[in-house]
């Protein structure tokens, strides 16, 4: 056992810098957990900064100053959050409380469906195991709508908290992409004046880490915006709330489509019933999805390495145990940094005959 042990450290720990780097990364992992909840504008903002970089970066190549270039991308970014504030989470909001005052007929008519299932499939189906099930769904629903209604009281002191995260994340936004440099030097005074590995890894990291992140913000904003406009074309109710759902479903490849397109087939069926028009919302949705994933995804992540689908179940499962839903949204890039991390790790070769034999 102790020659696995010293065998692993010389392979993968052999340099000096390799071990303060997995220190850095120990100590950034144990500081986020216990201090990522107080510390959550900082960290969301770096993440909108790193994300608006690009834009800055390419307004730059094209000769504008780079404080113009900043401020310009700022203005955009401030523009938008005032619309997704004003605008969007309102219209959201009004559709999820009307959407809990129809549940009650949901229900009824979600009742009538199942009825008649062990009726046509007597032998794959009884009337047991559907009065389970709708017992089951109309218990959450009657929870999740008692929540609804008790939610403008109990949440007081959260949208308090709402409106100084919403106060704080432009600033902080803003200096990080005017001070970025200056931050950055900060930083690299605390590490090794020789550090080769640190900045391969570095950039290994920043390359797949900004691939990513930007286009899936492009993804999201095509996706549900493509989404909106086809709901509301075809007449779907709640379509703003479901284009955001569908939106949101591309941050977890296969398990976020699979999860979103239940409350599309159902709000679909009870709004237009087993019609043509119930099956034209399912194909057009059908073909976003396909159009998604065969067009959009290789298009945006070509230079990303993707990760294996076990990877990404795990992933989700791993970091949504630790830090709920939003470990879930960001479990996708947590785990391609990680790749980033060891695909760029130095590896020492011939290890075996290195180390001295044990009497």
């Amino acid at each position: 056992m102790i020659r696995i042990l010293r065998g692993l450290a010389h392979k993968y720990f052999s340099d000096e810098e390799a071990v303060i780097l997995f220190l850095l990364i120990l100590a950034g992992v144990v500081f986020i957990i216990f201090f990522g909840s107080m510390l959550a504008p900082a960290i969301a903002a770096v993440i909108v900064a790193f994300i608006l970089q690009g834009l800055v970066t390419k307004l730059n190549r094209l000769g504008i100053p780079e404080i113009v270039s900043i401020i310009g991308v700022f203005i955009v970014f401030l523009g938008l959050l005032i619309g997704v504030l004003f605008g969007l989470l309102p219209l959201i909001w009004t559709q999820v409380t009307g959407l809990a005052g129809e549940a009650p007929r949901i229900f009824r008519e979600m009742q009538s469906y199942l009825e008649v299932l062990p009726e046509q499939y007597p032998t794959l189906i009884s009337m047991e195991g559907i009065n389970t099930i709708y017992n089951q769904v109309t218990t959450e629903a009657g929870r999740m709508t008692q929540w609804l209604v008790s939610f403008s009281l109990e949440s007081i002191p959260d949208l308090v908290a709402l409106l100084i995260y919403m106060v704080l994340l432009p600033i902080l936004v803003f200096f990080f992409l005017k001070d970025r440099r200056v931050l950055l030097g900060a930083i690299a005074r605390m590490l090794p004046s020789q550090r080769p590995m640190m900045v391969r890894i570095w950039h290994e990291v920043n390359l797949q880490c900004a691939n990513y992140v930007r286009g899936k913000a492009v993804e999201i904003l095509i996706v549900g915006g493509i989404t909106y406009v086809a709901f509301k074309v075809l007449g779907m109710p709640y379509a703003a709330l479901l284009s955001l759902m569908v939106g949101l479903s591309v941050v977890i490849p296969y398990i976020g489509a699979a999860v979103v397109t239940i409350p599309v087939a159902m709000i679909a069926l009870f709004a237009f019933g087993w019609g043509s028009q119930f099956i034209w919302v399912m194909v057009v949705y059908g073909v976003i999805q396909a159009l998604d994933g065969n067009v959009l995804v290789p298009i945006l992540f070509s230079e990303v390495n993707n990760l294996h689908p076990v990877a990404i179940i795990v992933a989700v499962l791993f970091f949504g145990g630790i830090w709920g839903l939003w470990g879930v949204f960001f479990a996708i890039p947590l785990a391609t940094m990680l790749k980033a991390i060891f695909s760029a790790w130095p590896v020492k070769n011939g290890q075996a005959e290195a180390l001295p034999k044990e009497s």
